[in-house]
């Protein structure tokens, strides 16, 4: 089951590493970030803290650990448990199975069962229990409100589908998919070669690869393996889940970031995030809610729903998207 992530155990850290880490979690601008690096440019504050982050990060969770039922974090609001799962978007038989005997489980158990848009089509069509949110929808519609320049909307009219309010593919840039190609062939080459060379090579190709918005979105060589790992072997899914929560800062670090080098991608990834958090908030009762996500928005949504807790957000009066 999921655990509270609240729980960190930093007895690896000194006190002056465990002072970094909390300085950055209050951090909400890449100004402040600076001023924390002590670097001269709020860019390079953010390409300097990443890698820190991620080795400190990584020592104050520990080694990811072998997780009974579906792994995830809980985050405890008024004393209502919501439980956050990181899934794969692969659509894999193995993974598909795994997910449906734990989501039947939580039904049993009267929980509520809400998925990132995309998902229940790909897992859960026949779950009338489990619901939708609608953050593909929603960031579709403040791109146009702001009438952001799209490289986005030609991909989504053909993935969306308007009179279901559903989602019946992955949104993809052609980039990301020449990434993967990349990847997979990388990949295709380790029994040759070796995991140790390929990982390298995966490493060198990521720094190729990846432009600056992507640097926030986590699309590098480690987590397609750990993706691909994980859809197969579901018991996998716990250490692509721990990857993505040291890969990323914190939600205000890189959703600023991102808005600097691509508003729309800021919308289509990190801010989705909040959007979750509030589709959650807003249509729960009092039952236990689990929530299920593609892993690289898990941390995100944990963050929101810590916030909603310790009063530090409000998701207001819900906006409903026409």
């Amino acid at each position: 089951m999921a655990s509270d992530s609240d729980d960190r155990s930093s007895a690896a850290l000194s006190t002056e590493e465990r002072r970094w880490l909390e300085r950055v979690r209050a951090a909400t601008s890449l100004s402040q970030l600076r001023e924390i690096t002590g670097t001269d440019t709020d860019h390079d504050a953010y390409i300097e803290a990443k890698p820190t982050w991620e080795r400190l990060r990584g020592r104050e969770l520990g080694e990811p650990t072998p997780s009974e039922g579906l792994p995830g974090d809980r985050v405890v609001v008024d004393s209502q448990p919501f439980h956050v799962h990181g899934v794969t978007h692969a659509d894999a038989e193995p993974e598909r199975e795994f997910l449906r005997t734990h989501v039947s489980q939580f039904l049993d158990r009267n929980a509520e069962v809400h998925c990132e848009q995309g998902i229940r089509p790909m897992y859960f069509e026949d779950f009338d229990a489990v619901s939708e949110a609608d953050d593909y929808r929603w960031a579709m519609h403040h791109c146009r409100r702001l009438d952001i320049s799209s490289h986005i909307d030609g991909l989504i009219e053909e993935t969306f589908d308007e009179e279901s309010h559903g989602v019946t593919g992955n949104i993809r840039s052609a980039a990301s998919q020449f990434r993967e190609v990349a990847y997979s062939l990388i990949e295709s080459g380790a029994d040759v070669y070796g995991k140790t060379f390929a990982a390298a090579l995966g490493d060198t190709a990521s720094t190729f690869l990846m432009d600056h918005e992507h640097l926030a979105t986590g699309e590098d060589f480690t987590s397609h393996e750990l993706s691909k790992a994980a859809a197969e072997n579901p018991e996998k899914l716990v250490e692509l889940q721990y990857y993505y929560k040291c890969a990323f800062l914190p939600q205000p670090l890189e959703r600023e970031w991102l808005r600097r080098h691509d508003h729309e991608l800021e919308l289509f990834t990190h801010a989705r995030n909040e959007r979750i958090a509030a589709w959650a908030l807003y249509h729960t009762d009092d039952a236990p809610v689990h929530l299920i996500v593609g892993a690289a928005h898990q941390p995100g949504v944990c963050y929101y729903l810590r916030a909603y807790r310790d009063d530090e957000w409000d998701y207001g009066e819900f906006e409903l998207v026409p």
